[in-house]
């Protein structure tokens, strides 16, 4: 196993023993569950609606665990023993950053379908948000990951990581929510931020966590 593939796997683990996995999971169905109470039982209201529901609570659920990607490892050393083994930062944060979307994304693909039921979505709607967030989850793993590397080793690093993360996430939800009717224009610009944000994740984490570093 080289060092890029047992970084994913140990941020893979991590994310199911510290509550990387569960917490944002369980965030996001109490979304789903308090909805319907605060709108009322109208089915054909939380049908229209729904799909948006289920974006929103993706990106604050996403949000949840941005703040134990990079500080730990910044406060015990692990980054320097990365470095000292001739890993470039980038490649840590790449790494990082697929480990973080494997910790997350598959479970809240699946929470979606029980999201779905709770909000009464129709199956072609299910279908559609299913796809907008296999296309936007990689997005939104890259963003969390530039989002811990820039606030890593400062204080009240949590409530600033929100502040950083979620307007440049407005893109993600603006497509993602559009793509839900099924138009072919928004499912691609929903495409192109999400590829954008991952092919600028290990560049931008890694000179952050190297700025940490000095």
């Amino acid at each position: 196993m080289n060092a890029f593939t047992a970084i994913v796997v140990r941020e893979l683990r991590r994310s199911w023993t510290s509550g990387g996995l569960v917490l944002p999971v369980a965030f996001f169905l109490l979304v789903a569950i308090l909805f319907p109470f605060a709108v009322g039982p109208d089915g054909k209201l939380l049908a229209r609606i729904g799909g948006g529901v289920i974006w929103a609570a993706a990106l604050l659920a996403a949000l949840l665990p941005v703040e134990r990607l990079i500080t730990p490892d910044a406060e015990t050393g692990v980054l320097d023993q990365f470095v000292v083994r001739g890993l470039s930062d980038a490649a840590v944060a790449a790494a990082k950053m697929v480990g973080h979307w494997l910790g997350f994304a598959p479970a809240l693909l699946a929470a979606t379908v029980v999201a779905a039921g709770l909000l009464r979505l129709p199956g072609q709607t299910l279908v559609q948000v299913e796809l907008g967030l296999l296309i936007g989850t990689p997005g939104l793993a890259a963003l969390g990951v530039i989002t811990a590397a820039l606030v890593a080793g400062l204080r009240s690093a949590g409530a600033l990581a929100g502040l950083v993360m979620l307007p440049f996430a407005v893109p993600l939800l603006i497509f993602g929510a559009g793509s839900i009717d099924g138009e072919p224009g928004a499912l691609k610009l929903l495409g192109a931020v999400s590829l954008l944000l991952v092919a600028g994740c290990p560049f931008v984490a890694g000179a952050a966590m190297k700025m940490g570093r000095s």
